[in-house]
């Protein structure tokens, strides 16, 4: 199946050939590769967001400060 992109800018087209260039790969291929990684990102923001919360009983500000402390303490 194909997709034609128009009006890609041109700056954007020279990185992503340079890109594909370096890699040696084909500019199609980056471009698969790309939409592929942002597409996981997505979803995978999609399947996080609707994760039940957790509710630790203190922040995680609070947890992270206690750690911290407890670092400095063993560290001198």
């Amino acid at each position: 199946m194909n997709l034609q992109v128009e009006n890609v800018p041109p700056d954007l087209y020279e990185r992503l050939r340079r890109h594909a260039r370096s890699h040696n790969r084909t500019m199609s291929d980056v471009v698969i590769i790309a939409v592929e990684h942002e597409l996981a990102r997505h979803e995978w923001r999609e399947r996080h967001a609707r994760r039940p919360g957790v509710d630790l009983g203190v922040s995680a500000a609070a947890l992270l400060e206690e750690v911290r402390d407890t670092r400095r303490r063993e560290l001198g």
